[in-house]
C-alpha cells in the first residue's frame, strides 16, 4: 500500500478519547521511556496496581498474539505455543509490530489492539490480571502509564473487537 493511502496509527490522545467515550476511569502519569520491566521497575515511579510486560508474537503460519502478562512471569514460548495449538511461536519483527500495532519496541500494550483494524492480533491475557484492582499500560507511548480496572480493559478490548482470550500461567 502506498505511504499516502496508509491510515495514521492511533494516538494517546486517541485512547484516551475512547476510554472517556466509553465512560472508563483511567488515569495516565508521565515518565522517562522504557523499554524492558527493568527499565519500568526503576523509572516509572511510584504507580500502583498490577504492571505487566506484554510480548508481540507470531507463529509459524505467521499468526499473531500480543501476550499480556504479570511482568514478572517467565514465558515459555514452547509451552504458550502448545497452549495455542500452534507451532514455532517467536516473537514478530520490529516492522510486523509497527504495521499491525503502530508502536514501537517498548510501548506494547494491549491498547495498541486499537490499531489493529483488520483483526489480525489475537490478544491474550494473563488471568491473574483479572483479579488486580489497578492495571498499568503504556497508552501507545513508553514515557506514560495508564491506569484502569480490569473491567475498563476488557470494555475498551470489546468496543475495539479484539475481546481477549485468558489464560492461567501460575
Amino acid at each position: 500500500m502506498d505511504q499516502a493511502n496508509e491510515i495514521p496509527p492511533y494516538t494517546p490522545q486517541d485512547v484516551f478519547q475512547r476510554l472517556t467515550e466509553l465512560d472508563v476511569a483511567h488515569e495516565t502519569q508521565t515518565h522517562p521511556p522504557v523499554f524492558t520491566v527493568e527499565d519500568a521497575k526503576r523509572l516509572r515511579g511510584p504507580i500502583v496496581g498490577a504492571h505487566t510486560k506484554n510480548l508481540f508474537l507470531r507463529d509459524k503460519k505467521r499468526k499473531m498474539y500480543l501476550v499480556t502478562c504479570l511482568e514478572d512471569r517467565t514465558i515459555d514460548l514452547k509451552g504458550l505455543a502448545q497452549r495455542l495449538e500452534t507451532k514455532n511461536l517467536s516473537f514478530a519483527s520490529h516492522q510486523r509490530l509497527t504495521e499491525f500495532l503502530g508502536v514501537i519496541p517498548g510501548a506494547v500494550t494491549p491498547f495498541a489492539a486499537i490499531n489493529d483494524r483488520n483483526g489480525a492480533v489475537t490478544v491474550i491475557l494473563d488471568a491473574a490480571l483479572r483479579e488486580a484492582s489497578q492495571l498499568n499500560f503504556h497508552p501507545l507511548d513508553n514515557s506514560m502509564t495508564t491506569s484502569l480496572h480490569p473491567d475498563g480493559l476488557l470494555r475498551f478490548l470489546d468496543a475495539i473487537d479484539h475481546p481477549p482470550r485468558w489464560m492461567d500461567f501460575d
